[in-house]
């Protein structure tokens, strides 16, 4: 498997998102922003957490106008993966290729901690190393992670098993307690807890060692 890893100003979350797929066995490689192209062969583009052009105007807005999102456009468009965590969650939402809208949490603070999420489904090469029903410990680090769509788009979402995970228990205010959703042809991934961030026992834990392992492992090139 062959990633590229875009790195916008403000990125912060780059250097962990490389570091967990590389230790998956795979390819990895940077992409600036400014780039207009994506290295051949790509097969996944991760879109990592930070605060992308200082989150200035809304969270990823700035983002999706970048030279390089015609080519994560074009990638998604010809069936190529995409993993878009936090504040890459808020881009690719900008961009169209998730539903949906990322707004203040509820009670307008920044959550920094471990959180309880239940698999929602493993029909998906994100979350086919779990199972569904399972609760992981993964960290949030959000301000913005409120994820809001109307009553017709989340049920559409349900009826459709596009949603990969939920908080348990609620922690900013979602619909439906969503924290992570996928596209209709299910090759697209936005969350905003850090699987990134927990791939090693020193950090705090491993339970999102499985979503880079079933990516490595399974992953169908475009």
């Amino acid at each position: 498997m062959k990633a590229a890893v875009i790195t916008f100003p403000g990125s912060n979350c780059d250097r962990d998102l490389r570091v967990a797929l590389r230790e998956a066995g795979a390819d990895v490689v940077s992409v600036w922003h400014k780039d207009d192209t994506l290295p051949d062969g790509t097969d996944l583009v991760a879109v990592p957490g930070g605060f992308s052009y200082g989150d200035y105007l809304r969270c990823g807005a700035i983002a999706a106008q970048s030279p390089i999102a015609a080519a994560i456009r074009a990638h998604a468009g010809r069936g190529g993966y995409v993993l878009g965590v936090c504040n890459g969650f808020q881009v690719l939402t900008e961009l169209g290729l998730l539903p949906g809208a990322l707004m203040r949490n509820a009670g307008l603070t920044f959550i920094a901690r471990p959180v309880s999420l239940k698999v929602a489904t493993a029909d998906s090469i994100f979350t086919a190393g779990y199972e569904a029903g399972e609760v992981l410990q993964v960290p949030v680090a959000h301000h913005d992670g409120n994820y809001q769509i109307d009553a017709d788009g989340l049920t559409a979402l349900e009826d459709q098993d596009r949603i990969a995970f939920r908080y348990a228990p609620a922690i900013n205010g979602s619909v439906g307690d969503v924290a992570g959703v996928l596209s209709e042809n299910r090759r697209v991934l936005g969350m905003m807890p850090h699987p990134e961030r927990a791939v090693d026992a020193r950090h705090g834990g491993t339970d999102g060692k499985a979503m880079f392992a079933s990516l490595a492992e399974g992953l169908i090139p475009a």
